[in-house]
């Protein structure tokens, strides 16, 4: 089993995913509070330190590991993106006194720990034009420490996660020769021309119909009587509130196309993958049940493929915060194996 550091660890989901494909996580970092008592609640038999700390703070030579199998997993929130810093020489650290800027703790945390490879993850905006220019030297700054990196930009649907969410992937492994090739999927759209090769894409009702019992009911569910319910009743499955535009007889309101956010009134299908579970979705974001209420937290994890028994600690807002931002443990789990099969 690869030894294995955890930063940004959030709720877990990468952790778990790593873990199913084999990693033995020691230590994990995590600077909030909910968060960390939710890898608190599932570290059963206290085999990790896990560490509430501002990972500025952590020094990382104190987990090195002289084996050539230590890896270094996590995604540094990307929203505080500096423009100088620690990029490509050691004694250039001026970004390190930038709190904000986390992409130079990845650095630091891979150069002080000497990790034989590196999965690096983030969302898919990491690539507009207005970050390309930070993530470029990051790669550039984590080759200039002896890492070939491969990017990858996956969708969860391609590796058997019920739900369409991108993001991006870097496979970093301290190696001589190419960079490692992009991992290959396992699931596409059965009408493909790939389809014979590969499973059909994972529907959600397969993961979530279990919770459509009374006992795992919320408060937080009812939608009824609220500003759009009425809309939400007339919503087709699979569909959002553009979908009402093609109802015969509905004499209710309507909305011009591309007046709203696509996930406006979104309505599950049993049938169909989910869309992005968000991690701080308005009053009328979806997705909502295709029983025209909101989801339930077990619904929402599930749709994560989180384990079952997985629990979370906090508010109900934390919770579907924690959820939302993690990475689908099955798309961890593929992208870990990838690694762990190239290092």
């Amino acid at each position: 089993m690869l030894k294995t550091i955890s930063l940004f660890s959030g709720a877990g989901g990468l952790d778990v995913g790593a873990e199913r494909a084999g990693a033995n996580i020691f230590l994990c970092v995590e600077n909030d509070r909910d968060s960390a008592e939710t890898l608190r609640l599932n570290n059963l038999n206290d085999n990790k330190v896990i560490l509430e700390e501002d990972i500025a703070n952590v020094c990382f030579e104190d987990y090195r590991r002289k084996r050539d199998d230590l890896v270094v997993i996590g995604g540094p929130p990307c929203q505080p993106f500096s423009k100088n810093g620690y990029w490509v020489k050691n004694e250039n650290r001026k970004i390190e006194k930038d709190p904000r800027n986390l992409l130079s703790q990845f650095l630091r945390t891979i150069e002080e720990t000497k990790a034989s490879g590196f999965l690096f993850e983030n969302v898919e905006s990491i690539l507009h034009p207005t970050n390309k220019p930070t993530f470029d030297r990051f790669l550039y700054s984590a080759e200039q420490l002896g890492y070939r990196c491969t990017a990858y930009k996956a969708n969860s649907l391609d590796f058997g996660v019920p739900q369409r969410r991108k993001r991006v992937f870097i496979f970093g492994v301290k190696k001589k020769g190419a960079a490692i090739p992009e991992p290959m999927p396992t699931h596409t759209d059965l009408s493909s021309k790939k389809s014979n090769k590969l499973l059909p894409y994972t529907s959600v009702g397969q993961f979530i119909s279990e919770f459509n019992k009374k006992k795992y009911f919320e408060p937080y569910e009812v939608a009824e009587g609220g500003t759009y319910f009425n809309e939400l009743l007339n919503v087709p499955v699979g569909t959002n509130y553009m979908g009402l535009s093609d109802l015969k007889n509905y004499k209710g309101r309507k909305f011009k196309h591309g007046s709203r956010f696509w996930n406006f009134l979104f309505k599950l299908s049993p049938d169909m993958p989910s869309i992005t579970i968000a991690a701080q979705p308005g009053p009328w974001v979806g997705p909502f049940h295709w029983d025209n209420r909101r989801l339930r937290v077990p619904e929402i994890a599930a749709i994560q493929t989180f384990p079952r028994e997985y629990q979370f600690f906090g508010s109900r807002r934390s919770v579907q915060k924690q959820i939302g931002n993690a990475v689908p443990c099955m798309l961890g789990e593929a992208m870990f194996k990838h690694l762990a099969e190239h290092l």
